[in-house]
């Protein structure tokens, strides 16, 4: 699972983001970029308190239902809006799991605005879908095409099972 996180990475390096870019997962090992090569990414910024947590049960299904084509989702956990997601990396990786089953990966927690924001992020609202404006709640949307480009951004409101995102990630594997 991890190496398709890496392939992702190494895709998305090939789409701008810095050489030196890492990402970490939630249990605090490397993800190597070869993981994500040649796959579809939603990058979804998660938290356990929140009107949205619900979501997570849409995304382990859109997973499940697109992951054999290609498609990876990958949480990232952030305490940005409301305090919503305070739980250490065991807790979040519990509650996830007992809740809602998840069995993709989950990155450590992220700042996704300010000074802070983590380097993902940066990639991520600098493109030009990402549009440069600050991430608005959990549960925003970043998808990602085979080629590393980010080809879509999609408010907390666009539900996983939304047409309008199945049908841009199913452009996505082709």
């Amino acid at each position: 699972m991890w190496s398709l996180i890496f392939s992702l990475a190494m895709s998305i390096v090939e789409a701008g983001v810095p050489n030196n870019m890492s990402l970490t997962g939630l249990d605090g090992t490397t993800l190597e970029a070869a993981q994500f090569e040649g796959k579809a990414i939603l990058f979804v910024n998660v938290a356990s308190r929140c009107g949205y947590t619900s979501q997570y049960e849409g995304l382990q299904a859109l997973y499940q239902e697109y992951k054999e084509q290609g498609l990876v989702i990958v949480g990232v956990p952030c305490n940005q809006f409301g305090g919503q997601e305070p739980g250490t990396a065991a807790e979040i990786q519990t509650f996830c799991k007992a809740n809602y089953g998840v069995t993709f990966p989950l990155l450590e927690k992220q700042n996704v605005n300010g000074p802070q924001r983590s380097a993902l992020y940066t990639t991520l609202v600098s493109s030009e879908k990402g549009g440069d404006s600050n991430i608005r709640w959990n549960f925003e949307k970043f998808l990602v095409d085979k080629s590393g480009n980010v080809i879509g951004r999609y408010g907390s409101g666009v539900t996983p099972d939304s047409a309008e995102l199945k049908t841009a990630i199913e452009a996505a594997l082709k």
